[in-house]
């Protein structure tokens, strides 16, 4: 669903993959961040990592594992948000439904097929997730549910990009936008319709400089001719909807509408935020999307430099209000969905992430605190790849921009099933 754009990185669906939202790190969450400590120091004993000796004897993306015991005074081993509002457990419970609804499918079917880690699959992932849901309505702390956990699951952990278990976690969120149906003086900036004969597009494809122009206005003389779809008054915005794979749009005469990811050319996506630093413009190390969003502030004529230099592309469609949606055609949930590698994490599973994520305080500053969440792997993207990355989806508007434009932190995935009877 969603290219990351803020969440940066994914590029909304692979072109195997549909993914209406689209959205993860944007222009870059760089890997060359510094890894944040996940435990408090009576932690430290490596009880996160994956012990060597497991990697050596298999090469799976996910190693099986029990459920890690929380060392004494660390709330962050448990998702003790569940239990404050009684929205974020309803919030999980919509997740979760989601997720039954698309495991009950021949798609479904289909992508568990051939799952190439022995011992999930689709039945094993349905059975655990409304196991799992039974005893999120049965408990009344994050404590009587951890220990449910432990009793009757088992954990299979991502290997990480580390072989360690060491997971980049970036996050990706729903911009609202000020948009038109009609193209104005104001309003000069188009997204675009997917083509119907875009399957028969000769390869390589034409890039997106190919097909709008350096300045983003020249897709009416080329193959984008009658595809306009919505536009935009910032230059900016049109390409940061692609990014994130969906965009909430605010009209002229106070409605609003929704976006989502049709389909895209068949090029990688290529972050802008990396070219910048390529070329000397910003450190490397640290950077972020208002860090970016700040450089092309100060030198908006530079966009039509850097913005080419991505040859992917993203076509929309209008989906009337409808929430973002994941890869697997479901709703996204904000703070209880993810998108991983979809070609070795298993879709629709349920999972538990463990990494620091900002927050708002009650003075709207923006802190960062080591969580765990219970999530649902329910999206991917362009540039979400290999066992060692997860986007993490924020939400809708202003408060989740901010935060997923400085998400970028080390921690562990982990995805739970029941433990087998054999």
């Amino acid at each position: 669903m969603k290219n990351t754009l803020a969440g940066l990185g994914k590029l909304s669906k692979v072109i195997a993959i549909s993914l209406p939202v689209l959205l993860s790190i944007f222009l870059v969450r760089m890997q060359s961040l510094v890894h944040r400590e996940l435990s408090p120091p009576e932690c430290r004993v490596k009880k996160w990592d994956i012990p060597v000796s497991f990697t050596q004897k298999q090469k799976a993306p996910l190693i099986q594992k029990l459920p890690v015991t929380c060392c004494q005074n660390d709330s962050s081993c448990m998702d003790e948000m569940l239990y404050g509002k009684i929205s974020e457990k309803k919030a999980l419970l919509t997740a979760i439904d989601r997720s039954l609804q698309y495991l009950q499918t021949a798609n479904a079917a289909a992508a568990y097929q051939n799952y190439q880690v022995a011992g999930i699959t689709r039945d094993r992932v349905l059975k655990s997730l409304k196991r799992f849901r039974e005893l999120l309505l049965k408990t009344n702390s994050a404590t009587e549910l951890h220990q449910a956990i432990q009793r009757e699951f088992v954990l299979y952990q991502s290997v990480g990009k580390d072989t360690k278990g060491s997971v980049l976690f970036t996050a990706y969120y729903e911009p609202l936008y000020a948009a038109s149906r009609l193209p104005t003086a104001e309003y000069r900036y188009p997204v675009y319709r997917l083509p119907a004969d875009l399957n028969s597009w000769p390869k390589p494809h034409p890039t997106r400089e190919e097909l709008e122009g350096a300045d983003g206005l020249q897709g009416a003389k080329g193959k984008l001719r009658g595809l306009e779809l919505f536009w935009f008054r910032d230059r900016l915005e049109p390409y940061l909807a692609q990014i994130e794979g969906s965009a909430r749009l605010q009209l002229p005469d106070g409605t609003q509408t929704t976006i989502g990811y049709a389909g895209h050319i068949a090029y990688n996506y290529k972050s802008i935020g990396r070219e910048l630093a390529n070329d000397g413009k910003l450190p490397l190390e640290g950077i972020t999307l208002p860090i970016i969003l700040d450089y092309f502030q100060k030198h908006p004529q530079e966009l039509n430099i850097y913005i080419p230099r991505d040859r992917s592309f993203v076509f929309f469609q209008e989906n009337h209000g409808e929430p973002a949606q994941g890869s697997i055609n479901v709703p996204l949930t904000a703070e209880r969905s993810i998108a991983t590698d979809k070609s070795l994490m298993p879709p629709g599973a349920l999972a538990l992430i463990r990494a620091s994520i900002p927050f708002a305080n009650p003075t709207g500053k923006i802190e960062e605190r080591i969580v765990s969440r219970y999530v649902l792997d329910q999206d991917t993207g362009g540039a979400i790849k290999g066992a060692g990355r997860v986007d993490y989806f924020l939400g809708t508007g202003k408060l989740a921009g901010d935060r997923a434009g400085v998400t970028v932190s080390n921690g562990q995935l982990f995805y739970l099933l029941l433990k087998s009877k054999n």
